[in-house]
């Protein structure tokens, strides 16, 4: 089982959030299209000949394509990829670029599950996030998706912002829950250097994110989510039963996946690679073919660190035996005093063999990751 990425790295404005790898300027989006192309031609022998299950494009803006940039890039999928025989195909977009005309180009191209942008349904944050859409161009997109046919819509949501309150998440989380996705995808803010958030941190315009204030929106979130038929299925990821992100669900299995395009990363069950962040340097590499990237050496315990990083994080926990069989790590005996203590506090449990963390302690799941480090 394996996942293909496919980064489209341009955006029409910044977010102040967003420090992914994208340019505001589209004119080279034709080259760039080939050269994805080119790259999933020459990387076709990466995943081993492993099926493909998923399939992701993201970003970025990847609801920027034009239908015949989607036409080439799932057609050389098609022909030199094993594809399943009904892969997951996901496409994030933002409210202001899904149009009908584009939603239906979209469908009738095989994407099967579109991730919608929205962040917040209230205008005055959205303005101050930087994001070109309203809350009723939010809604309105995610009634002409279902329109078209789309029966598998994520929607994004973004929580613990400066100048915002309870009363403005509660609304958030009221109007999704209207709208009923099937899946919800609600993410705490984090103020990155290289943003329009991390300048403004720098000049004292905003203040740091306050711990205390984003635990109590995570709480509310579990609250409100909680007996409306939403699985839990990982920190920030909830799903109606059935509608998993399996690529999303891929990486936290330590599965491969291979990244196309500037920026994308890839993992073939042996390294991890990650493609040049440069869109220029990228173009001129795929240009003379040779792809412009670097390998990721990981020791055995930079694997652990990571599996435990990742596999904490969702409801099936961190595997014991997996550890055990395919690191020689007994976390169990080496560990023993810590878990003994967290088990006591209720932030974590033992359950057949997995270790998962209790809804009290996924508010400090990275901490308590880091603290079985090895």
């Amino acid at each position: 089982m394996a996942g293909l990425y496919i980064h489209i790295p341009y955006c029409k404005k910044a977010c102040h959030y967003c420090d992914f790898h994208f340019t505001q300027s589209i004119k080279q989006i034709d080259e760039m299209v080939d050269a994805i192309c080119v790259e999933l031609e020459m990387q076709k022998d990466f995943l081993g000949h492993d099926t493909v299950y998923t399939i992701y494009f993201g970003g970025g803006t990847p609801s920027l394509l034009g239908e015949e940039h989607l036409r080439k890039i799932m057609r050389i999928i098609q022909h030199e990829y094993s594809l399943s025989s009904n892969p997951e195909v996901t496409l994030e977009g933002n409210p202001d670029d899904l149009t009908l005309q584009k939603l239906t180009t979209f469908f009738e191209q095989g994407i099967n599950r579109l991730s919608i942008g929205v962040q917040s349904f209230n205008d005055e944050k959205l303005k101050w996030m930087n994001r070109q859409h309203s809350k009723s161009e939010a809604i309105d997109t995610f009634h002409t998706a279902r329109q078209v046919g789309f029966e598998n819509i994520s929607l994004d949501l973004i929580y613990a912002l400066p100048h915002t309150n309870h009363d403005i998440w509660l609304s958030d989380l009221k109007q999704i829950l209207a709208l009923r996705p099937e899946h919800i995808s609600s993410y705490c803010l984090t103020i990155e250097p290289k943003t329009a958030f991390g300048n403004w941190l720098q000049k004292g315009k905003i203040k740091p994110i306050n711990e205390d204030f984003a635990a109590e929106q995570f709480e509310i979130l579990l609250d409100t989510l909680s007996g409306r038929g939403y699985d839990q299925y990982e920190i920030s990821n909830f799903a109606l039963p059935g509608y998993e992100s399996q690529h999303n669900s891929a990486y936290w299995k330590d599965e491969k996946y291979l990244g196309i395009g500037p920026s994308a990363h890839s993992y073939n069950g042996k390294f991890r690679k990650a493609n040049v962040a440069n869109n220029g340097k990228y173009l001129k590499g795929i240009g003379e073919r040779q792809i412009p990237f670097e390998v990721i050496t990981l020791s055995p315990e930079d694997q652990v660190n990571e599996y435990l990083l990742t596999s904490l994080r969702t409801k099936w926990g961190c595997d014991l035996n997996l550890l055990k069989v395919k690191y020689d790590v007994d976390l169990l005996s080496s560990q023993k005093h810590y878990l003994n203590k967290i088990a006591k506090e209720d932030l974590i449990f033992e359950d057949e063999g997995f270790l998962i963390l209790t809804d009290k302690g996924k508010l400090l799941a990275d901490k308590i990751a880091s603290d079985l480090f090895i």
